[in-house]
C-alpha cells in the first residue's frame, strides 16, 4: 500500500442557479489498499464537461445524480502505477471514469487501455478525453447517426469553438459539406474558421448575430448540431430548411438557469418538418470502438485539429469548470493533475 494521500473533490452542496466554488470540498483521504482484481491509476488529466452541472442536480435524469459528500463525477487518464488485475500491468495508459481525484482505484470495469510501457498511446493522452474520446464519439454519432448530412449540405452547430463542436465541424467538412459554426466573441469565431477550417462562424454576441446567421447560411440549414439552446435555438430555427435534422446534444444555456428559455419559435418545427432527437453518447456504445479508431486516424493525420485549455491542479478545477459553463475555454477544457 502507498502511504501518500489521495485528493479528491467532493459534492459539498447541490447548487441552485450558478455553480460557486462552495458547492465543492477539497479533502485528502488516506491511499487505497489494491485488493485482487483491481489496480490503482494515478490521473494526469481530468476532464470538464457541460453534463457535470446535470449530475450535480437531485433530480431524474439520463443518469443518477451525483451523491453528497462523494467525489465528483468526471473522466480521467492516467497511468496503472500498482495492479493485481490480470488485464491491467504497471505502466498502462487508461482512459476511465475516476472523478476529480489525484488517484484511482478500479477493477477494471470501464476502463479503456490507450497504451502501456513498452506501447505508449500514440497521440497525446489528454487528447483520449477529447478529440479521440467521449467529446469526439459525441460529435461523430450524433452526426452522423443523427443528422445523416449529405455531401453539400450545410451543417452548422453551436459551441463551435469547444470540445464537442469543434469536431462536428470537421467531421462535415470531411464529408464535404458547408460547415458553419456559432461561436462568442471575434477570437472564437476567427480560431473555428482560420483555425479549423469551418466556412463560417457567427458570432452570437453581435448584435447583429441574426444577420450574420442569414448570411453565413444563404441555402438554409439542413443539420443543425445543437449545444446550447434559447435564444439561439430560435434564431437558428428561421434558417431550418424543410426535412432538416437536429441532434440535441446539449443547452448549456439553460443548465444554471432558474427559468428556463424553452422555445419560442416552435411553430417552425412543425412548418418545416424537422426532425429532432435527443441522444446520450452511451446510446451509441455499438459504434463506440468504430468511432474512436476513425477520430484518432484523422487526428493522427492532422484531419482533425484540436485544442485544450489546460487548469493547472486539482484545487484549480472548481473554477475552470465554472469558467467553462460560461464559455471562458477554447477547445476542451480540463485540468491536469
Amino acid at each position: 500500500m502507498l502511504s501518500f494521500n489521495n485528493n479528491q473533490i467532493l459534492l459539498k452542496r447541490r447548487p441552485t442557479g450558478w455553480v460557486t466554488p462552495d458547492d465543492f470540498e477539497l479533502v485528502q483521504t488516506p491511499m487505497p489498499t489494491v485488493a485482487t482484481g483491481q489496480v490503482l491509476i494515478k490521473n494526469q488529466f481530468l476532464s470538464l464537461d457541460p453534463y457535470m452541472r446535470g449530475r450535480m442536480n437531485d433530480a431524474k435524469s439520463y443518469a443518477e445524480p451525483a451523491k453528497l459528500g462523494e467525489v465528483m463525477v468526471g473522466g480521467t487518464v492516467g497511468e496503472v502505477i500498482e495492479s493485481q488485475h490480470s488485464k491491467f500491468a504497471i505502466g498502462d495508459q487508461v482512459v476511465g471514469m475516476l472523478g476529480w481525484q489525484t488517484y484511482g482505484l478500479s477493477d477494471g470495469r470501464g476502463l479503456q487501455k490507450v497504451g502501456s510501457k513498452s506501447n505508449p498511446s500514440p497521440i497525446p493522452l489528454s487528447v483520449w478525453l477529447g478529440a479521440a474520446g467521449m467529446p469526439g464519439v459525441t460529435a461523430y454519432a450524433g452526426l452522423f447517426e443523427i443528422g445523416q448530412p449529405k455531401a453539400g449540405e450545410t451543417v452548422l452547430v453551436s459551441a463551435a469553438a469547444g470540445a464537442v463542436g469543434s469536431v462536428v465541424g470537421q467531421l462535415a467538412k470531411l464529408h464535404g459539406c458547408r460547415a458553419v459554426g456559432i461561436a462568442g466573441g471575434p477570437e472564437k469565431c476567427a480560431y473555428v474558421c482560420e483555425k479549423l477550417g469551418f466556412d463560417a462562424c457567427v458570432d452570437y454576441k453581435s448584435p447583429e448575430f441574426r444577420a450574420q446567421l442569414k448570411a453565413a447560411t444563404p441555402n438554409g440549414v439542413d443539420v443543425y448540431f445543437e449545444n446550447v439552446g434559447g435564444a439561439i435555438l430560435d434564431a437558428v430555427l428561421t434558417r431550418m430548411n424543410n426535412f432538416s435534422r437536429m441532434p440535441v446534444c446539449g443547452l448549456i444555456s439553460d443548465y444554471n438557469a432558474t427559468e428556463p428559455y424553452g422555445v419560442r419559435n416552435f411553430v417552425a418545427i412543425l412548418s418545416k418538418r424537422i426532425k429532432i432527437q435527443g441522444f446520450i453518447v452511451t446510446d451509441f456504445m455499438s459504434i463506440w470502438a468504430q468511432a474512436v479508431q476513425t477520430l484518432a486516424g484523422h487526428i493522427l493525420a492532422g484531419r482533425i485539429k484540436t485544442h485544450e485549455t489546460i487548469a493547472e491542479g486539482l484545487e484549480n478545477a472548481p473554477t475552470a469548470f465554472i469558467g467553462m459553463l460560461k464559455g471562458a475555454n477554447l477547445g476542451k477544457q480540463l485540468v491536469r493533475l
